[in-house]
């Protein structure tokens, strides 16, 4: 199965796509979009006493946000998907479509680590 790499270039960020790469954005929005360049893994406690088997270790340590962007692979599915949302945002917000996809996308990963 094809994986398709995402990668910054010039402040912006692209995802590999079968028609060559996918604009998905800019950086800085993308930055913005989540809480600025830097993510500090933490767990509730909740979680904590719901799970005591997991490895917590981890915790207190901050990530590169753009590190982890270029960690991301994405499936055809997926960046089709992106591709089939519009680039531009609407009047009344500050991320496109498609960079919705990738931000939520991206938080995921944040939250729960990369697959």
């Amino acid at each position: 199965m094809t994986r398709y790499e995402t990668f910054v270039e010039d402040g912006t960020v692209f995802v590999g796509s079968p028609d060559g790469p996918l604009e998905v954005g800019e950086v800085d929005a993308v930055l913005e979009a989540v809480g600025g360049p830097s993510w500090t893994i933490t767990y509730s406690e909740a979680a904590k006493q719901r799970h005591p088997e997991m490895d917590t270790s981890d915790e207190g340590l901050t990530v590169d946000v753009v590190d982890m962007m270029h960690t991301m692979t994405f499936g055809e599915r997926f960046v089709e998907t992106m591709a089939a949302h519009p680039a531009d945002p609407p009047e009344d917000d500050d991320l496109s479509p498609r960079m919705g996809l990738f931000v939520g996308k991206l938080l995921e990963n944040l939250e729960h680590g990369v697959d």
